[in-house]
């Protein structure tokens, strides 16, 4: 049996975790990721948010709010 990896050894989160990191309710995040508001990808009938396309997204808003 593995163990689960941990949030820094993951490499993508579920959308309702991406979602309230940016203080989103679930409902909120699933409408994010289908406007496209949230990068995601699918794996079979899943959508998760790849932790690497969601950080730079938030770098790219930063550098645009200076």
């Amino acid at each position: 049996m593995t163990k689960p990896a941990s949030s820094e050894e993951r490499l993508v989160y579920d959308v309702p975790e991406a979602g309230a990191m940016l203080g989103l309710t679930r409902n909120g995040s699933y409408a994010a990721a289908k406007r496209g508001d949230l990068p995601t990808i699918r794996i079979g009938g899943l959508i998760k948010v790849p932790k690497a396309a969601f950080h730079a997204m938030l770098e790219g808003t930063q550098k645009q709010a200076s």
